[in-house]
């Protein structure tokens, strides 16, 4: 029979098999060969004997988090405690693109900001949208509500950012655990234990143990050039120009013209030295 699995925890993957769960373990084989059931990976399992049999192929797979089968990513990002961070944002905009997943940015606690603080988030949110991404803010619930349907969502950002809250608020017969901000750290504790897959507003939607260390290592340095898609608008005289040392660069020229957000590309400039 085959399923998808919505629920990991421990060795134990629960299935969901046309509206019957399975609790079920898997097989040998996938240690010997190294592969590890995700949660959104279709799979055959026998019944009788509660085994995955087999890994269908994927669509697509996330590392952190540990998920699969993803249409579409919102970045639940927080404004305040913690504080809106612009290299996050920019890391899990790339792991979006290199995944193929839709990204959506969804910023949180937007009320605890000052006026100041409020025109600067405004001008990101101008930028991003320039560029072609959607960004939304938590109020926006109407709106959230109608892009679910007939998709799969992953729900990602750091911890303590609301992914957990804002899930709960579109639908409160979910009431997912919500956890308190260290204020000595400026960041959430990590409420959500495991990862799950959650039928919501005529989709599904992934909610994942926060997280704020993203690596690159599987990618090559031109993937994560590529990833940063307004880069692509331009045309640089090198051929294959990495937009670092290159005299001429045109996007680096761009960016003292104030047409690409300066921190987009200072961000670029990181990820590819910590890679």
């Amino acid at each position: 029979m085959e399923g998808q699995i919505v629920k990991i925890l421990s060795n134990l993957y629960t299935v969901n098999c046309n509206g019957i769960v399975y609790e079920c373990h898997s097989r040998g084989k996938f240690r010997n060969d190294k592969v590890t059931p995700r949660v959104g990976d279709y799979v055959k399992i026998d019944i009788e004997n509660n085994y995955i049999l087999e890994i269908l192929p994927r669509k697509n797979e996330l590392l952190r988090p540990i998920v699969s089968n993803v249409d579409q990513g919102f970045i639940i990002t927080s404004l305040r405690h913690p504080d809106f961070s612009t290299n996050l944002l920019d890391k899990l905009l790339v792991i979006m693109e290199l995944h193929q997943i839709k990204p959506v940015i969804c910023f949180t606690k937007y009320d605890l900001l000052n006026s100041k603080e409020k025109k600067e988030i405004k001008k990101y949110e101008k930028y991003y949208k320039k560029i072609g991404y959607k960004v939304l803010y938590n109020t926006n619930l109407f709106r959230i509500k109608k892009m679910f349907k007939g998709l799969t969502t992953v729900f990602c950002g750091q911890s303590g950012a609301g992914k957990s809250t804002l899930i709960n608020k579109i639908s409160k017969d979910l009431n997912l655990e919500v956890g308190e901000i260290s204020l000595a750290l400026g960041r959430g504790k990590h409420t959500t234990r495991f990862v799950q897959l959650l039928e919501l507003c005529g989709g599904k939607v992934v909610d994942t143990p926060g997280f704020s260390m993203i690596e690159f290592t599987e990618f090559t340095k031109e993937q994560i050039r590529d990833s940063f898609i307004e880069f692509k608008k331009y045309h640089c005289p090198y051929k294959d120009c990495m937009h670092l040392d290159e005299g001429e660069c045109q996007i680096k020229k761009e960016v003292a013209k104030g047409n690409i957000l300066s921190s987009r590309y200072e961000n670029y400039k990181k990820i590819l030295t910590d890679k």
